[in-house]
């Protein structure tokens, strides 16, 4: 095993477990604990742990954004859930915007019962995704590969994305409040959401619940920039109302 693949599988126990022990996973992996000293340390450097006595611990950070490979693997119902909800708002022929979230992979799994969509994405997953799409027109951004998110990103991907004009687009983001709008991790791919969200007549924020009343590193926009609001189940009453004033249409099962 490689060590870039053993270091992913530990980070997935890291989420999952919260905690990991160096004497365990040298003998899961049949490597030599300094070896396992040496990925958790790699993993302390990209603030995804913290090193413990004997292993390391899960690092909570709000504005950490995890590899796809694990986002997508997290929240999966609900990420079905609201991939049926956003499907009813795309017709078929629609042009669509889609960014490189792991939600917006379940929504591009579950369109795959439309037919002649244009879809453009910064989402090298997706791509792969729609590769059996024949009556289908996918189109990537290009840009900047992004480590550990399977995104293009970067000045390249805001050229190509504003140079488009599409029926919708769908993004998520790290999380939404009420004063502090809606915000990711990471500014390179905040600014090529925005410029999704400026390319649509539709504007679509697909987010489970775990997102309100959480804040990320850096701004997408407004609240009032977006039309719907797509997640798994319904929100608080308070966020409802504050739907209602700003003319946000907000979905779920």
């Amino acid at each position: 095993m490689l060590a870039i693949e053993r270091r992913k599988e530990i980070l997935e126990k890291l989420q999952s477990q919260k905690r990991v022990v160096v004497s365990e996973l040298s003998q899961i992996y049949d490597v030599s604990e300094e070896t396992i000293r040496r990925d958790l340390e790699k993993l302390e450097k990209d603030g995804y742990a913290t090193k413990s006595y004997g292993g390391a611990v899960f690092n909570e950070h709000a504005n950490l954004d995890l590899p796809l490979n694990i986002r997508k693997n997290r929240n999966v119902i609900e990420k079905q859930l609201i991939a049926k909800e956003v499907c009813q708002l795309i017709q078929d022929g629609d042009t669509v915007m889609l960014d490189a979230s792991s939600t917006a992979l379940y929504v591009a799994k579950a369109l795959k019962e439309k037919s002649n969509l244009t879809i453009i994405t910064n989402s090298i997953e997706i791509i792969i995704e729609l590769l059996d799409k024949k009556d289908w027109s996918v189109l990537s951004t290009g840009g900047l590969s992004k480590e550990g998110t399977y995104a293009l990103v970067g000045p390249q991907t805001d050229k190509m994305l504003q140079s488009y004009h599409v029926d919708i687009a769908v993004i998520s983001c790290k999380g939404i409040d009420m004063k502090a709008g809606v915000t990711d991790t990471d500014e390179l791919h905040s600014n090529n959401k925005r410029t999704m969200l400026n390319s649509a007549k539709k504007k679509v924020l697909a987010i489970d619940g775990t997102k309100f009343d959480q804040i990320g590193f850096t701004t997408i926009g407004e609240l009032s920039d977006i039309e719907y609001v797509v997640t798994d189940k319904q929100p608080e009453e308070r966020w409802k109302s504050f739907f209602e004033a700003e003319g946000i249409l907000c979905m779920y099962p």
